[in-house]
């Protein structure tokens, strides 16, 4: 896999100037990486989405079943799936990104593959339609690297 996705500075203006963020696969289990990703952004100020067929409250967020459901606006499209539903999930989130209409000058409209979610043709083809992409990158992990504020 290549480092095409892993741009230090979309990766930085990401986790820095995102709002809010959806967490496709989360659910209120503590045990998963998406529970904590979920929380620790959540720390850091972002609004979080709980996206999971089961719609429930995780965090104190309420959930919403798809991406289609999604209440209002968001930033950024986790894919906290395993990575044979990565392409799936960027359709769907290419798709909600396209429902928002043109791109305002300095909005985050990103789609973030946590480690060991690798689709280069999905990243590919959420590249093609004008998103931000960062794959195969830890939220926590990058956060530490950069040295950004808490």
């Amino acid at each position: 896999m290549s480092d095409r996705y892993a741009d230090e500075v979309v990766i930085r203006r990401i986790l820095l100037e995102s709002r809010t963020w959806a967490f496709v696969g989360l659910r209120d289990n503590p045990g998963r990486t998406a529970y904590d990703m979920a929380q620790l952004l959540q720390s850091r100020g972002k609004t979080i989405v709980p996206v999971h067929p089961d719609a429930a409250t995780v965090l104190g967020e309420p959930g919403v079943a798809s991406l289609a459901e999604l209440p209002s606006p968001v930033n950024v499209v986790g894919v906290y799936r395993r990575a044979e539903h990565a392409g799936q999930v960027t359709d769907e989130a290419i798709e909600l990104f396209r429902s928002y209409g043109p791109r305002t000058d300095g909005e985050i409209r990103a789609i973030w593959y946590p480690l060991d979610v690798v689709d280069e043709a999905a990243a590919a083809r959420a590249a093609d339609a004008g998103l931000d992409v960062v794959m195969n990158r830890c939220p926590a992990i990058e956060w530490a690297r950069l040295r950004l504020p808490r």
